[in-house]
């Protein structure tokens, strides 16, 4: 909870959430956030919520002091810390399809050089991810990009473009991509995420009238769906995909992709963990 009371100091001290937040380097929505958590945690009320500030009320000027305490203590152990050794925390938010390759491989080279650093894994779908990097509920976040701006406090490192393709059953004959999405049953990429609402845009854009059957988020089980011949479907091509009982046909021309980065509050200190993961991950996707 370290983090929620250097907040909760923050907010004390410039008298407003949006003032915090400025100096934090937080939107206002994720200082309510930690100091919602704080209170929860000690099980009481900071603030007076009636005024039109930031008012400390009786716990927030009782708890104040002893939060700097705290906060005291803890950059005093951080600074004694023996050389060279690197301990603490990094929550990372992760999509499914990024689980299975790409972060496996970057925690491996991580773990390698910072075993004592304790690593979570969220997942989630883009949208919430991102809702929960702006929260400060995670450090970062492996996402797809999303289709709007980004918060200024917020920033997008790319790593991978995957090119997104027709899947079919092995087993159906060969046609042109157009001609089987118009003909067959269709497995569509939840049009609720990021990934999904780009196939819908390029649906529309073709002018493609598909036969709905199935539609979900979760690409290995897109795949499998269409392996099993119920359709096919548009999705990216993910490293390590399972090709066995698929044909995967380009798009040609008309092709278009779905970039994976990472979200955070960049850019990362090159000496901090999620630097460090950071660099991992760039590195693993350029393998």
């Amino acid at each position: 909870m370290i983090k929620e009371f250097k907040t909760f100091i923050a907010v004390a001290r410039n008298g407003t959430f949006t003032g915090a937040g400025a100096h934090l380097g937080l939107t206002q929505s994720a200082v309510s956030a930690q100091i919602k958590r704080l209170e929860e945690y000690l099980g009481v009320a900071l603030f007076d919520r009636s005024a039109r500030a930031a008012v400390l009320n009786a716990h927030g000027r009782e708890m104040l002091p002893q939060a700097e305490e705290l906060v005291a203590m803890a950059e005093r152990m951080a600074a004694t810390a023996g050389a060279g050794h690197v301990s603490g925390s990094l929550r990372i938010g992760a999509i499914a399809s990024v689980q299975q390759d790409l972060l496996v491989q970057a925690l491996g080279e991580f773990r390698a050089g910072y075993p004592d650093v304790r690593v979570r894994i969220v997942p989630g779908v883009s949208l919430s991810l991102l809702g929960q990097v702006d929260a400060g509920e995670v450090d970062m976040a492996l996402l797809i990009r999303p289709p709007f701006a980004l918060q200024p406090e917020l920033g997008w490192q790319p790593l991978l473009r995957e090119e997104v393709v027709l899947a079919a059953p092995e087993s159906m004959a060969p046609a042109p991509w157009r001609e089987l999405l118009a003909t067959q049953p269709f497995i569509r990429y939840d049009r609720a995420s990021f990934g999904g609402r780009v196939v819908d845009l390029f649906l529309k854009k073709q002018r493609i009238a598909v036969h709905e059957a199935v539609e979900l988020d979760e690409i290995e089980a897109i795949a499998n769906l269409v392996r099993h011949g119920l359709g096919v479907a548009l999705l990216p091509r993910l490293r390590g995909l399972d090709l066995d009982g698929l044909r995967l046909v380009s798009l040609g021309e008309a092709a278009f992709y779905r970039e994976i980065g990472i979200i955070g509050r960049l850019p990362f200190d090159a000496g901090s963990v999620g630097g460090k993961m950071a660099e991992c991950l760039a590195r693993a996707a350029a393998h």
